[in-house]
């Protein structure tokens, strides 16, 4: 079957056709391509097509698709069994291997999804100081837990659904929203509710309403409010954790959390995510405390064996993946910037903004050209690269991508700019 047949036959049975919204085209137009099989930089589509990616199954393949190692370990893992229901030895190793990266992660819990890792760590905070309250970010995404399905990025933004349907107005209720990067609006929410906020959650660099670095001082000012206040501090590093740095964005800005929720990465492309912080914080997680969490198969012995293979490879390599992942992210913002467009990047993620400039919010986000990034996109997918589908994702650099991909890349940029521009000022594409 064709891709056209196989989305007909998916949208008999799944919702939209896919599994995960921003997956079904909608906003970019067209149909997606169903992918059997990827090596290195590089997918390969059920009509045979092969596509330079770079989504890279949305950030965990920092070395690419199918790395040996993983594969190894993976395989290894599986031929022993494939889930228990008891302890494994692995779980502890991968934990000490997060904590190596990021000490302020005393304890930790493994998980499947980093929808689990946000979650709990808010129902920790909520469990920890006593209080209901939390604040959040307009636009920042951390999965589809109810009470952070408010004002959330990612393909809440692409859909043009702010919210979700089915979500109790008493959780929404329980969830106040500030502007990203606008730490006055987050004092004026301490004041408004003196005493009723558990936490502040944040992706410390933005990545779900394409990315938008963190103002200067955004952070460290996050954590003196939290100190002030009583209130703990989360970092959602599902995105950020081992990509923009070794110990992610909380090494990269110098800020300690309370408490932080790592995904992607750390699983090795295997269904796995974390979070963890504080010693006395976490005690409190069952069975040591009175916060229940718990999930049949948190830490999979198949995927902790992807993710302890993926972070002793970052470990021993750190000193010359970050330096090399930068210079090549480095190298596509400049071909953006000198086809017209603005770029927001930290580390190896970026994101091209249709717009006179890159946001530092939400609402500067969500005024982009998504017309003018859906021709740019399918411009970019006749060339064979891969791009997200959406305005408002990333662009995530590996290690596999080679300096004939980058400079493919950036040819292919220039036309596909060159057709989005075109169409905006209402031309022939």
């Amino acid at each position: 079957m064709n891709n056209p047949e196989l989305f007909a036959r998916a949208s008999d049975i799944l919702p939209g056709g896919v599994d995960s919204p921003v997956r079904a085209f909608r906003s970019v137009g067209g149909t997606p391509f169903f992918t059997v099989r990827g090596a290195g930089a590089y997918l390969t589509d059920e009509e045979g097509r092969r596509y330079l990616d770079y989504v890279m199954s949305w950030g965990p393949l920092l070395f690419g698709h199918a790395p040996a190692e993983v594969l190894a370990a993976v395989r290894e893992a599986a031929e022993r069994g494939l889930t228990f229901g008891t302890p494994t030895a692995r779980e502890a190793e991968l934990a000490e291997e997060i904590a190596l990266a990021a000490p302020h992660m005393e304890m930790v819990r493994l998980v499947n999804s980093g929808t689990e890792a946000t979650m709990s760590a808010v129902r920790v905070a909520r469990g920890f100081t006593g209080r209901e309250k939390i604040v959040k970010f307009a636009g920042n995404y951390h999965g589809h837990s109810d009470g952070l399905l408010v004002r959330a990025g990612s393909g809440c933004m692409t859909g043009a659904v702010p919210d979700s349907l089915g979500v109790p107005q008493g959780y929404a209720d329980c969830t106040l929203v500030a502007e990203y990067n606008d730490l006055a609006g987050v004092r004026a929410l301490f004041r408004a509710h003196r005493g009723a906020i558990a936490c502040i959650i944040v992706e410390p660099v933005a990545a779900n309403m394409g990315v938008v670095p963190p103002a200067e001082g955004f952070l460290a000012g996050l954590r003196r409010i939290c100190d002030e206040e009583g209130a703990l501090l989360i970092f959602d590093e599902v995105i950020t954790g081992f990509r923009v740095a070794y110990g992610g964005a909380a090494e990269r800005f110098g800020v300690r959390p309370d408490l932080a929720a790592y995904g992607k990465i750390v699983g090795g492309g295997m269904p796995l995510a974390a979070y963890g912080g504080r010693r006395d914080v976490m005690s409190l997680v069952a069975p040591l405390g009175g916060v229940y969490q718990a999930g049949t198969l948190s830490g999979n012995p198949v995927a902790t064996a992807a993710g302890l293979a993926m972070l002793r490879r970052i470990r021993r390599e750190k000193a010359e993946l970050y330096p090399v992942l930068e210079e090549k992210a480095a190298y596509l913002e400049g071909a953006f910037r000198a086809a017209g467009v603005p770029v927001g990047r930290v580390g190896s993620v970026l994101t091209p903004f249709f717009a006179e400039r890159a946001p530092e919010n939400h609402a500067q986000a969500a005024a982009c050209d998504t017309r003018a990034f859906a021709v740019y996109f399918q411009k970019m997918l006749a060339a064979g690269i891969f791009v997200a589908p959406s305005q408002f994702e990333a662009m995530f650099v590996s290690s596999a991508h080679s300096g004939e991909d980058l400079a493919r890349t950036a040819e292919a940029i220039e036309g596909a700019v060159a057709a989005a521009k075109c169409a905006a000022e209402g031309g022939r594409v």
